[in-house]
């Protein structure tokens, strides 16, 4: 893991400034994109970088190394917000299932999600907001059951953090998407449980993820923690 030195001294002081993983494809790069347009400032983590122009300074990270990531950003200044979008899933029926892709999924669902919050958090001001992205399948989905494991925990964790920062006025919220037109779906590794395509007839457009994400990240998201918003188009139903 290495890191861009110059990027903490780099980072406006009028912009409101966020910390979003994953950002470098899918949901993590449709929610960075969208708050670049709402004006914030981001730095992203993820192990390749993308080019997203004005705002947007990259760091190298390994989320499946939590124990790396405190490191990784402890010469940040305080950020308004921390996005946690990056993930990865492994399909598998019981009889089949695998200790390690369980192992790997929560490290870097939860483990690494619980390394960065407890190292930023602390010095995040008072007002902040903290966006876990989790799944539609939290709750259950044949084949599934490693995977939507480590969503589950997002949801018990965050409602938890949400307790704890209300005093601060910090939110936390969980977002959990349905099938959702990313990289993710033609992943050889979840290739034991296909997308279906949702009631809408469509998969769900990750624009409309960050859409839902930059207003709970934003001014009119101060009013609202420790919920769950699903965004599956209807496959829920």
């Amino acid at each position: 893991m290495s890191a861009e030195p110059a990027a903490a001294a780099e980072l406006p002081t009028a912009a409101p400034h966020a910390v979003v993983t994953g950002c470098s494809s899918g949901i993590g790069k449709a929610i960075t994109v969208r708050l670049l347009a709402d004006g914030w400032q981001v730095t992203g983590l993820s192990r390749s970088r993308p080019e997203l122009g004005p705002g947007f300074l990259w760091r190298r990270a390994d989320l499946s190394d939590p124990a790396s990531l405190a490191a990784c950003v402890e010469d940040l200044p305080p950020v308004n917000a921390l996005v946690h979008a990056a993930g990865f899933q492994r399909t598998a029926i019981l009889g089949e299932l695998d200790p390690d892709a369980l192992a790997g999924m929560f490290t870097v669902h939860v483990a690494a999600a619980s390394s960065l919050a407890n190292a930023l958090v602390p010095r995040m001001p008072d007002g902040g907001r903290v966006l876990l992205v989790g799944s539609r399948t939290s709750t259950g989905s044949p084949g599934k059951s490693q995977y939507a494991a480590t969503k589950a925990a997002l949801l018990g964790m965050g409602r938890t953090w949400a307790q704890e920062l209300a005093p601060r006025g910090i939110t936390v919220n969980v977002l959990s998407p349905g099938p959702t037109d990313t990289p993710m779906l033609a992943d050889p590794g979840r290739a034991a449980t296909p997308p279906k395509l949702p009631a809408l007839g469509k998969l769900v457009d990750p624009e409309d993820v960050a859409a839902l994400a930059g207003f709970l990240l934003g001014h009119h998201g101060k009013s609202i923690t420790g919920q769950n918003y699903v965004i599956c188009g209807g496959a829920s139903l």
